[in-house]
């Protein structure tokens, strides 16, 4: 009797591709390279989708308009005010009381460091900086939306918010250490 023949054996490549091939019609995606979380060495890479749809940072990186530090400066940014926003909120007085409601959640450590960095990234940016980084980070506008809301719908504008906003993130990735300065310094004025 013959024996029976083997199946070719599987490419591990094509088992676990796991890349959606389809995405819906109004989506707006970008390959992004990410920690595999399940690499057995540190260091390995995979290819992985983001929507970039409501996320104007991640369109801004996906499209090469800003720099790897800059993107990771404005994410720290955001993941500061999400922490920060959680903290106590006010009592709502003209609500009835219910029983059972919980008490309110103390402050952490980590919600009062984050905004100690929230003041700090504020005394940096300034007042129109930390604006402008603001709606276009936790707000997520578009640099026309935000010349609408100041009443400026000119392209010139249009323009210079957007280049403001990069000079907010490269003050930023400095704040958080994403990157250093660069250049000579200044030498002092003679008294």
């Amino acid at each position: 009797m013959a024996r029976a023949r083997r199946n070719k054996p599987y490419k591990l490549a094509q088992i676990y591709d796991r890349r959606s091939r389809e995405v819906p019609f109004n989506a707006e995606v970008a390959e992004v390279e990410v920690d595999n979380p399940l690499a057995l060495d540190s260091g390995e890479k995979i290819l992985a989708i983001r929507s970039i749809r409501s996320d104007p940072l991640g369109r801004l990186h996906a499209h090469h308009q800003i720099d790897e530090a800059q993107y990771r400066g404005g994410r720290a940014f955001q993941n500061d005010w999400e922490r920060a926003e959680r903290g106590p909120q006010a009592v709502d007085t003209t609500r009835e009381y219910v029983d059972g409601t919980g008490t309110r959640e103390p402050v952490t450590e980590s919600q009062r460091q984050a905004v100690l960095r929230l003041d700090r990234v504020e005394r940096e940016l300034g007042t129109d900086g930390a604006a402008l980084v603001h709606d276009v980070l936790v707000l997520g506008l578009t640099m026309d939306q935000i010349g609408q809301r100041r009443a400026v719908r000119t392209q010139r504008w249009k323009d210079y918010f957007a280049r403001r906003f990069r000079e907010c993130l490269d003050r930023l990735a400095l704040i958080y250490g994403f990157a250093t300065e660069t250049g000579t310094r200044r030498p002092e004025r003679p008294r």
